[in-house]
């Protein structure tokens, strides 16, 4: 029995409908795909270069953040994209953070919400994008002149420094330099510019924050070092070549190993919180018993402790089996309950980390949860244990890979020491392990 007519008219309408509904959303789409480049604002002054690429299919669009040379960015990759065909929300759930743009007239404006820790604590990072064929670099004014290098930036840090490490690195090929400032918490991660006539201009519009730096070279051969931020970051700090700080007997930079230290190193390095599950998990338990392990503190909000994580996931990998373990004790900031949990969620999961990861509260008490540091005042900041349950060694902060010659040292000197400790004998008592030994 054929259908009525009505019917297969109704249906052969829907249908067009539905292919029209699907012709137009791909026009929009199409209408956003691509690479956009432009200008945000941050901190209400600071002029700060941005690049993003959008592509994909209509129902899964993937949004990337781009830093540094065309041929070989840095990639930050947006966690969920969506857009309506004016409205474009962008989220990178592993910071808690979102892009939130609209499309009209050929151009994306929006901000970029909690992207920019302004002094006056406002937080912004307005742009204005407009798409382009290419991703294009900046241009360099002429007689550009070399700082690549090493330097030592000199402070007074509220975490006891003296001087930070600034690395300078030309790229081939390109006008723009890259530039990384280590303190002893961790890198700012690649800052990226050209020469501006009379200073270098060095950022980044990132996942994880916004940061912009202003590097003028000064006759007697130091750097003129300002953040462009406002307020108190803004306080020009000097930079000298290593040699010469030695010369003026000026202090170095702090050794990562002697920032933090332990009240009584003969005592068991002692933790007891619950995993995600609510289970507790603690040093006395079966797991650690004989074994070296890596006792880390960090947080999701962390940029530097998500740079130590692919890291100690990688050691993980390497020497569980001969037996290493390691365990995160992650401190959130106070704030939306839900949003730090999906946070941490979603960090855990970006780097498929494999070891425990235990709530230990919020980041104030940090000194309160773990009473056996002394001055722990950096995240991350990690402790390793040798197989009497031991402190051994602590390392605060972390050198990733922006900060190629740190990062090389630190996987050198971390790896010797895992080897050397596995290769220490198992102790025959453990009853240093015992219960006891509890927060």
């Amino acid at each position: 029995m054929q259908p009525p007519i009505h019917l297969i008219a109704l249906l052969l309408g829907a249908s067009f409908l539905v292919s029209g509904e699907r012709a137009a959303h791909s026009q929009t789409t199409s209408a956003i795909a691509g690479v956009w480049q432009g200008t945000a604002t941050i901190c209400g002054g600071a002029g700060l270069p941005v690049t993003v690429r959008i592509s994909g299919p209509a129902d899964h669009l993937k949004f990337a953040l781009l830093n540094g040379p065309a041929n070989r960015p840095d990639v930050a990759p947006a966690s969920s994209v969506s857009f309506d065909g004016t409205h474009l929300t962008v989220s990178f759930d592993y910071y808690a953070r979102k892009i939130v743009a609209t499309f009209a007239d050929g151009k994306l404006t929006g901000t970029f919400i909690k992207g920019a820790l302004c002094d006056s604590g406002r937080q912004d990072g307005p742009f204005t994008l407009s798409r382009v064929a290419k991703p294009a670099e900046p241009s360099a004014a002429p007689n550009a002149p070399d700082i690549a290098g090493t330097w030592e930036i000199a402070t007074k840090s509220d975490k006891g420094e003296n001087a930070w490490t600034l690395r300078v690195t030309s790229t081939a090929k390109s006008p723009l330099i890259q530039a990384v400032i280590q303190r002893i918490d961790g890198d700012t991660g690649s800052l990226w510019g050209t020469w501006n006539g009379t200073s270098y201009t060095v950022g980044h519009f990132a996942a994880a924050n916004t940061m912009l730096y202003s590097l003028t070279p000064r006759p007697d051969g130091t750097l003129l070092v300002r953040s462009l931020l406002g307020g108190d970051s803004a306080k020009a700090l000097t930079a000298r070549r290593p040699e010469e700080a030695r010369k003026q007997n000026l202090p170095g930079v702090t050794d990562p190993t002697q920032q933090t230290t332990v009240k009584d190193p003969s005592v068991p390095f002692a933790f007891s919180f619950p995993d995600l599950t609510g289970k507790t998990v603690a040093n006395t338990d079966p797991q650690f018993q004989g074994k070296v392990v890596i006792v880390t503190i960090g947080g999701s909000w962390c940029p530097n402790c998500h740079d130590e994580a692919p890291f100690l996931v990688d050691l993980y990998k390497r020497y569980h089996a001969k037996g290493l373990e390691i365990v995160e004790l992650d401190f959130e900031t106070q704030g939306d309950e839900a949003t730090e949990n999906a946070r941490l969620k979603t960090f855990i999961a970006r780097y498929g980390i494999p070891y425990p990861v235990l709530f230990a509260g919020p980041t104030e008490e940090v000194e309160k949860k773990i009473p056996q540091a002394v001055n722990l005042n950096s995240w991350p900041t990690s402790f390793f244990l040798g197989r009497d349950g031991r402190v051994r060694e602590v390392h605060a902060g972390f050198a990733s890979e922006a900060n190629a010659a740190g990062h090389a040292e630190l996987v050198r000197n971390v790896t010797a020491l895992i080897e050397k400790l596995l290769a220490e004998p198992v102790a025959q008592n453990s009853a240093s392990l015992a219960p006891g030994a509890h927060l």
